[in-house]
């Protein structure tokens, strides 16, 4: 694994390189560079099984346009933005569809967004022909046979556009049900509290407002963010959120209720009164941040254009790390897996990358 010995708001750290090792795969059905995904496309073929610590291995290739990953026991579970199938990675990295989210309308950057799981129940945020929306779909049956059932509407009306969709949903350690959304390309709705764009939401498990909510009678957790597209709790309780910025600066943010980001009025760290600083700013073409993870001391951040995996130590949240840079394209997610490993989804399939015969892929990051 590369690693980049890089200098953030004037602080400098070195950190010791890990081994990558890839190994052969089993089967394949990428498309050729350029190809476009296909809504109704055969399940991707898996992969070997995992690597020795410090490792990266594939575990699974051919997915179209993933976009989420949650882990549900000895299972994963993967979103695909276009074909808005659910799909299942078993422990053995055999990967089947579950289903299709009825009401998904893809188009640009919408579609099958983010995922949660609470208990037997998984939460979907999807851009439909309307709005963005979030749902809860019931999972029936055991691992390896399991089904999505209908959906039911949890919020809708959310704002949608070709790009700025937000998109992130998670359950935080308080058990309300926290969603990301963007501006959808109106930048004032932003600072407008009476809207739904440019917000970090906070909403109960079946929908409601929280009675502690900063705003009163509002789901609006915190406002000003123009395409915020990561979500993450440290073992503090902290709520870290990453975020796409316009031209100049993209940003990793410490989320306080009530809290104003400053989208459109300022873009990164602008030491202006009434609006809350990042933690780290970076020019878009080294980041454009999408999920993010915490796992042991750090925060891990999924980087889109800038190709890479950012480190973040969490007892410095001003200094960070690079990693994987440019070696496997694009990067849409990262999750922790129950075994402390860390799962990458590449996002080389969704129209903005270039990907290879057998993108996109799920690499696991032993630990």
């Amino acid at each position: 694994m590369r690693t980049r010995h890089i200098q953030s708001r004037g602080v400098s750290l070195l950190t010791v390189a890990v081994v990558v090792a890839t190994l052969a795969l089993l089967g394949a059905c990428g498309t050729a560079p350029g190809a476009r995904e296909q809504p109704a496309g055969p399940v991707p073929s898996s992969a070997g099984p995992a690597r020795s610590a410090g490792e990266v291995a594939v575990v699974a290739r051919g997915l179209r346009a993933p976009w989420s990953i949650v882990f549900d026991g000895d299972t994963t579970l993967i979103s695909e933005r276009d074909s808005a199938r659910v799909l299942e990675l078993g422990r053995d990295g055999s990967v089947r569809a579950l289903g299709v989210i009825d009401g998904v309308a893809h188009g640009g950057e919408g579609g099958l967004l983010g995922l949660a799981l609470r208990g037997s129940e998984l939460y979907a945020y999807f851009t439909s022909a309307g709005d963005n929306r979030i749902v809860r779909v019931p999972l029936t049956g055991v691992p390896a046979a399991r089904r999505i059932g209908a959906p039911t509407v949890i919020i809708e009306g959310l704002p949608r556009a070709a790009n700025h969709n937000g998109g992130r949903i998670a359950f935080g350690p308080d058990g309300m049900l926290y969603a990301t959304v963007g501006d959808a390309g109106d930048a004032a709705s932003a600072q407008n509290p009476n809207s739904l764009g440019g917000k970090i939401l906070r909403l109960t498990p079946d929908g409601g407002i929280p009675a502690d909510n900063p705003f009163e009678g509002s789901p609006v957790f915190t406002l000003g963010h123009r395409n915020p597209q990561g979500l993450a709790w440290d073992a503090d309780g902290r709520l870290f959120a990453s975020e796409f910025g316009q031209h100049t600066w993209d940003e990793l943010n410490l989320i306080e209720a009530g809290g104003n980001y400053g989208w459109p009025v300022v873009e990164g760290i602008a030491h202006r009164a009434g609006f809350v600083d990042p933690l780290q700013q970076w020019a878009p073409r080294d980041a454009s941040p999408s999920g993010i993870a915490v796992a042991g001391d750090a925060l891990y951040i999924a980087n889109l254009r800038g190709e890479r995996l950012r480190r973040v130590p969490l007892d410095d949240l001003a200094a960070s790390t690079e990693e994987l840079v440019r070696e496997f394209g694009r990067m849409r997610d990262v999750a922790l897996a129950p075994d402390g490993a860390l799962w990458v989804l590449t996002s080389n399939t969704d129209g903005r990358g270039e990907p290879a015969p057998d993108d996109d892929r799920v690499l696991r990051i032993a630990p």
